[in-house]
């Protein structure tokens, strides 16, 4: 079954420092063993830019403009990118049923994306963002074996 992995993931992947970052890659490793499609969406790749791309100082990594294109490029070819479809509709079902708001709202595009691409879950370090969403599965890549 396909998985959504979270920019979060994303991101810990270029931290080798980072205690998270061999728990994101053991999650990916055991995930791929077992023959699940790991997918992104444009969504991750906006985010991850984002992130990457901020200072240092201001909760980023600070990334040079040429450094992100070449990560993304990297994403891009690791993992599969799922096509951009229109997602209004269902990102307004979501956003009004779940009553979502601030900066929990990307969230919901992402579970927008994966409700119209079929996708049931989603591998996340940030595992009660998405608590509230019964359409999809969340996985705590901590709990992945």
């Amino acid at each position: 079954m396909p998985v959504l992995l979270d920019t979060n993931i994303l991101v810990r992947l270029l931290q080798p420092h980072h205690p998270d970052c061999s728990i994101a890659e053991r999650a990916i490793n055991v995930l791929h063993s077992r023959n699940e499609v790991l997918t992104i969406t444009t969504q991750n790749l906006v985010e991850f830019w984002a992130v990457i791309t901020r200072p240092a100082g201001e909760n980023g990594l600070g990334f040079t403009i040429e450094q992100a294109a070449e990560e993304v490029g990297v994403l891009k070819r690791l993992f599969v990118l799922l096509p951009e479809v229109p997602l209004l509709q269902e990102w307004e079902r979501l956003t009004t049923t779940y009553r979502v708001s601030g900066k929990t709202i990307h969230d919901a595009r992402l579970v927008a994306a994966m409700i119209v691409h079929g996708i049931g879950s989603i591998l996340t370090f940030n595992v009660q963002d998405f608590a509230r969403f019964t359409e999809i599965l969340v996985v705590d890549p901590r709990k992945v074996v």
